[in-house]
């Protein structure tokens, strides 16, 4: 099995506290194939081996419960990573707000604009929400869930997770000063 990188993200993962217990998802496309994602129920920093999901043809039973997410973004983009995370200050932003704009010079440089969806976890209304946003923006919340983060590899995705939780607690953190 090719090592795509998913326990040294996994492990940054929750080195930044972006996500908890094993909650959270992260796949790598197979060119024009399917994606390995994180199985379901498997811990982000001993994911162990992902599972095999192919753009047409049966999904595995232990693929992540957000595999229709990964699914539906690779369809209709470009990206070769997504990190989905449950970064707090992040989570907590999108119940306020329908978009994020980062105050941090950052944030303002790479993704100015932080769009807000919604739609249940493991469902095709948060997959189709999350899609349409990510065709258009690299970095997306999920309202109450956590972020979505497409790239070209998955240190590009991983970065631009850690740049959602960068910002939104910058804007917490100036709340308390005003």
């Amino acid at each position: 099995m090719q090592d795509y990188g998913f326990e040294r993200i996994g492990k940054r993962l929750f080195a930044e506290h972006l996500v908890g217990g094993n909650f959270g998802n992260i796949s790598v496309r197979d060119g024009e194939k399917g994606f390995f994602v994180k199985r379901t129920g498997t811990y982000l920093d001993d994911p162990g081996d992902p599972a095999f999901v192919p753009f047409h043809g049966e999904v595995p039973k232990d693929a992540s419960s957000e595999y229709r997410v990964h699914l539906a973004v690779y369809r209709k983009t470009a990206y070769k990573a997504i990190v989905h995370a449950h970064p707090p200050y992040a989570v907590a932003a999108s119940l306020e707000a329908d978009e994020i704009r980062p105050l941090d010079s950052e944030g303002i440089m790479f993704c100015p604009l932080i769009p807000v969806t919604s739609g249940d976890p493991g469902t095709q209304g948060l997959a189709d929400a999350v899609t349409a946003a990510m065709l258009h923006h690299k970095l997306v919340i999920a309202r109450g869930h956590g972020t979505f983060a497409g790239g070209a590899t998955l240190d590009e995705a991983f970065q631009l997770t850690s740049l959602a939780e960068h910002a939104c607690r910058v804007i917490a953190f100036r709340k308390m000063f005003l």
